[in-house]
């Protein structure tokens, strides 16, 4: 049974900076690409952002250029470094593997921003 447990999230307030980890409990290689997504209240769950098992990023246009997706080899996890964050970015934060068609979710962390 693959697992994803997520990391790191919390209150914070408007032009804070936040770091989300997610820990998995197979190698992070193994997985064809990884990514961060995020639901708000009353909203669908959208992208934020991936990263390939090649490397390869991608990110939603609201968070390019605060939030970069990185890989920790020796921890195992793949972070999302949040800066400057804005109350919009108020969200629960999932993070999502997939193998082949297999599709793996986290149980979501929650991140707050106060204006």
């Amino acid at each position: 049974q693959v697992q994803l447990v997520e990391s790191g999230g919390g209150l914070v307030q408007a032009g804070d900076s936040l770091r989300l980890s997610c820990a998995a409990s197979r190698s992070i290689f193994s997985f064809d690409v990884m990514g961060w997504y995020r639901q708000a209240p009353g909203n669908q769950r959208e992208l934020v952002a991936t990263i390939t098992r090649g490397g390869t990023t991608n990110y939603a246009d609201s968070v390019k250029g605060r939030f970069t997706i990185s890989r920790d080899n020796a921890k195992n996890t793949v972070d999302l470094q949040m800066n400057s964050l804005k109350p919009e970015d108020t969200a629960v934060y999932y993070c999502r593997g997939q193998i082949i068609l297999y599709v793996y979710w986290g149980q979501g962390t929650q991140v707050t921003v106060s204006s």
